[in-house]
């Protein structure tokens, strides 16, 4: 076994960042940059306690820690199929040639994240097992992309996830990998990666308050660990910077957890926080404080245990995706904040008996260092069946059960448009009972499909390009619209007040903003009932003109309309959920199309296949107060009209 000299570095003790450093140029091709510089400038991250661990391998992994995760699997059968299962994923990347640099739109990062998953599968198979095969292979993945003119520049991520990837490869490999290989892995991370990050011609990326922050700090961070021996200023330069930056990004889950860019960003962004935290307390053996100086962060995990339904699904709002898969990072909160508890959503995921069908996700492996201090019989299950997060996407989540799929479930979404990755979804929700989800997201779209049409859909102006997007403005969500106009970009709401009780979980938000000069007041309400069903009430006030106010639900339902309620069956259960509504004596129940035939479906817009929308559409007198209340009745459960004003309830 190797022996490691430590080499104690003294660091400067306390270092405060430039501000030429922080102003990188906008792009377009970045999400939205919002950013008080200031805020930076005052942060100070502490240093003084770094000690670089010399020698290779030192980023993640350690020498000699084999032996802990050959130990877990050999004790725990879920780690031993997990282990099976990213060694059998290794075997199917053998033979292949090595990746070449193709571009989709202006984005490499489609093969940058090949080469992450190719690199690290193969690097762990090969440190797990000792077998040539996996090390020759990955000499070919990493000598190709190495030798790429360069990393893409122009749209960052890619050189982030390219810039670690390599480095993991480089590091865990560092002595058996042939020089050549070695040679051009140093140089392209130092000259692909580092160097091309201090251009402002490509950081603003710095500015960032999204997963880019996350995504290219972490990666550029591996790199410098990886080479720091043989260019310790480049690399001083670039952990330094990082950790301030990733400090101040850590201050967006403030105060609950909740991430403001939802589940499948969360699993993006977080993700790549995660491997940098666990890489620098490896490598440098400190965190330089940020685990225990941001205590929101760590709280998200709880975000996420609770952003997976009774479906198997994530409450998708925003750019969130439709799908679900294990979060290897939610393995590192249970071992920090030693709540097993947390996993309970993720626990799931580990049940099956093969393993193929989550091999897609690139960083698997770290599931493998972070899981090995967790039991499986320690994940009991949460006691708490509503969640609350506050901050700039406040949300909150009830549900009658965490083990019944059968459970009712409702999730509730504030905050504002304009946040990353934000859509006119302020007031929305999602509903799940009997194994059904029964009020829908449509999800985001296809970034390239909207971009190579020249629209800029990165703008968050209240007339930009993205709103006139279907799945990304307010006629696709289960929202009111007024007047058939769009929500207000500027506006912001929180969860005002809410209640765990069992007899009547509710939250209530104040979302007059949203509405400004198109209401006086709107003020929105969602509840669970006696863990039977859900409650939708609307208190609002028109302005000095008549107001057409449309209340609607995606859903994917069979629907059939009748006086003042609707009935919802389920296409392939067969289940059935009924909408009663009460309110104005002029409600007109009606359902939309959520394709060609809507007059706000356009030609750029993606198909909506098996979906439709149901609601209704009221004319409101001038200067009026009234309300809505829509009940979400499984067959078969007896329900009333609470007969409460939201300042009863």
């Amino acid at each position: 076994m190797k022996f490691y000299i430590i080499l104690l570095l003294i660091i400067v003790s306390m270092f405060s960042c430039n501000k030429e450093d922080l102003l990188g140029n906008d792009s377009s091709q970045i999400d939205s940059l919002q950013v008080d510089s200031s805020q930076i400038d005052s942060l100070q991250v502490d240093s003084s306690h770094d000690t670089l661990l010399i020698g290779h391998p030192r980023i993640l992994l350690l020498e000699g820690e084999e032996e802990q995760i050959k130990d877990m699997y050999n004790s725990e059968d879920t780690w031993k199929r997990m282990h099976d299962a990213i060694i059998a994923q290794s075997d199917m990347f053998l033979g292949e040639d090595g990746l070449e640099k193709v571009l989709v739109g202006f984005r490499m990062l489609d093969v940058s994240r090949k080469a992450f998953e190719r690199i690290f599968y193969l690097s762990y198979s090969y440190r797990m097992t000792g077998e040539s095969k996996y090390l020759e292979q990955a000499d070919k993945e990493i000598y190709a992309v190495s030798t790429f003119p360069d990393w893409n520049p122009q749209h960052f991520l890619d050189v982030g996830e390219m810039t670690m990837a390599v480095a993991i490869g480089y590091d865990w490999l560092y002595d058996d990998l042939s020089e050549e290989t070695r040679e051009a892995a140093k140089e392209a991370i130092v000259e692909k990666g580092l160097r091309p990050s201090e251009d402002s011609n490509y950081n603003g990326w710095l500015n960032s308050n999204t997963n880019w922050n996350q995504v290219c700090n972490a990666g550029l961070t591996f790199g410098a660990l990886a080479i720091k021996e043989d260019y310790p200023d480049l690399a001083d330069s670039i952990i330094d910077r990082a950790f301030t930056k990733i400090s101040w990004l850590m201050e967006s889950y403030d105060p609950d957890g909740a991430y403001p860019e939802g589940y499948s960003y969360w699993g993006y962004g977080t993700t790549f926080n995660v491997l940098f935290l666990s890489a620098v307390e490896k490598a440098l053996g400190d965190d330089r404080g940020l685990v225990t100086s941001n205590p929101a962060f760590m709280k998200t995990g709880d975000f996420i245990k609770n952003m997976i339904t009774p479906t198997v699904n994530p409450f998708n709002y925003s750019d969130g995706g439709n799908g679900v898969i294990v979060n290897p990072a939610m393995f590192w909160f249970a071992q920090k904040t030693n709540t097993p508890s947390v996993l309970w959503s993720e626990k799931q995921f580990l049940e099956p008996k093969n393993f193929a069908s989550i091999t897609s996700e690139r960083y698997l492996p770290a599931i493998m260092i972070w899981g090995k201090d967790i039991k499986f019989s320690d994940i009991t299950e949460p006691a708490e069946k509503l969640w609350k997060g506050q901050g700039k996407n406040p949300v909150a989540f009830m549900r009658s059960s965490w083990s019944d799929n059968n459970a009712v479930f409702m999730g509730f979404k504030t905050g504002s448009p304009n946040n990353e990755h934000g859509h006119m979804d302020v007031g929305s929700f999602v509903m799940e009972a009997n194994d059904v989800r029964w009020a829908k997201d449509l999800g985001t779209q296809d970034y390239n499909s909207l971009e190579s049409l020249g629209m800029h859909i990165w703008d968050m102006s209240q007339e930009s390009d993205r709103w006139k997007v279907f799945r990304l403005n307010n006629f696709s969500h289960n929202v009111l619209t007024v007047n058939n106009q769009k929500q207000i970009v500027d506006g912001y709401a929180k969860i005002d007040r809410s209640s765990d009780d069992d007899n009547f979980m509710f939250a209530i938000s104040d979302l007059s903003s949203i509405y400004d000069g198109q209401l006086t007041k709107e003020i929105r309400g969602v509840g669970l009932k006696n863990s039977k069903y859900t409650i939708v009430r609307d208190e609002f006030e028109t302005l000095d003109e008549t107001t057409t106010i449309r209340w609607q639900m995606v859903t994917s339902a069979d629907v059939q309309l009748w006086d003042r309620s609707a009935s919802l069956t389920d296409p392939d259960a067969g289940e059935i959920l009924h909408l009663l509504v009460d309110g104005p004596d002029n409600i007109e129940m009606k359902i939309w199309s959520t394709n060609s035939a809507n007059i706000n479906v356009h030609d750029y817009d993606s198909e909506n296949k098996g979906t439709t929308i149901v609601g209704f559409e009221c004319e409101i007198p001038a200067n009026t107060k009234d309300f809505f209340e829509v009940l979400m009745v499984p067959s078969g459960v007896k329900a009333s009209f609470s007969g409460l004003t939201l300042d009863e309830w």
